[in-house]
């Protein structure tokens, strides 16, 4: 009897030891469920570039021309594009920089440096990948039926009208996006507004050297009522920022949205010395979008 009751009283501590020990599992896997998705909404602002370069990056397929945007979120296609090159999984790229920075950043990737083939090369002998072009050309273009433009940019409004141009590449960069069947565009939410100019940040206008002051004052003039301050761009030890072609940027501070882009573009590009402005007006094809709610594409 006394055994008995023994065994039925260790019985139960163990039963109550055990279901003491088995009790926080349940909250254990909440906690680390909670913990997950606090880390997948912590997505950082380079977190959210690299997830829409990824996504646009797989629009590229073995054999197009590649126009290489500039900023930082088109650094992660270009690094993107180099590691498919790599494992094989894409061939037959010719890739077009848009500025010297994304050039040197592509020659850095042995995967995208630039290779020339030998003189006497057998027939039978396929490249396996294709040149880093410095420069496009009309017979690059001509022999290809897609080229693909992936780049960044500073602002999109809801018509897909873009600002672009603060690395200062804006010239050679619409002159490839307009040479290109598809213009993808690859940004972060931050990158989103109502109106183009409304983010405060610089639109910029490539104008010659010559007579710069002059140019600085009427684009000054032009926008007046959109409370905009026409800056000269300066490098760090202050001398004039000049871009890859030897000009010189006038970056443009708008207070409220510009009232009409297009009719702004007209007005910029018609004034003598302007070379080129950031206003890429009608010329993307799809922006793809990084969020804290995920990867989302638009599309005209």
């Amino acid at each position: 009897m006394a055994a008995a009751a023994t065994a039925t009283a260790t019985a139960v501590r163990l039963h109550a030891a055990a279901t003491r020990r088995a009790a926080p599992r349940r909250p254990a896997r909440l906690a680390v469920r909670a913990d997950a998705a606090r880390a997948a909404t912590a997505l950082t602002q380079d977190d959210l570039k690299r997830l829409a370069a990824v996504r646009a990056v797989e629009q590229v397929q073995s054999g197009m021309v590649l126009g290489l945007g500039t900023g930082s979120t088109a650094a992660f296609a270009v690094a993107e594009i180099g590691a498919l090159l790599a494992s094989g999984k894409l061939s037959g790229i010719v890739g077009v920089p848009t500025s010297k920075r994304t050039f040197e950043q592509a020659a850095r990737d042995p995967a995208l440096h630039a290779r020339r083939p030998p003189r006497h090369r057998p027939r039978h002998r396929r490249r396996r990948r294709g040149p880093l072009l410095p420069l496009p050309s009309p017979l690059t273009f001509s022999l290809h039926r897609t080229i693909l433009v992936l780049t960044t940019l500073t602002e999109v409004d809801p018509d897909l009208n873009l600002v672009k141009g603060r690395g200062g590449a804006l010239l050679r960069e619409k002159m490839v996006e307009a040479a290109s069947g598809k213009f993808v565009v690859v940004v972060d939410e931050t990158k989103l507004v109502t109106g183009l100019g409304g983010s405060g940040l610089a639109m910029p206008v490539e104008v010659v050297q010559f007579c710069w002051k002059h140019n600085q004052v009427r684009l000054q003039g032009l926008f007046n009522e959109e409370g905009c301050e026409a800056k000269l761009r300066l490098n760090e030890d202050g001398k004039p920022y000049v871009t890859d072609n030897s000009n010189y940027i006038v970056d443009l501070y708008f207070k409220t949205p510009i009232r009409d882009a297009l009719g702004a573009g007209k007005e910029i590009a018609a004034l003598e010395g302007v070379v080129e402005h950031g206003l890429f007006l009608n010329m993307a094809t799809s922006v793809i979008i990084a969020g804290s709610d995920g990867v989302s594409v638009k599309t005209k």
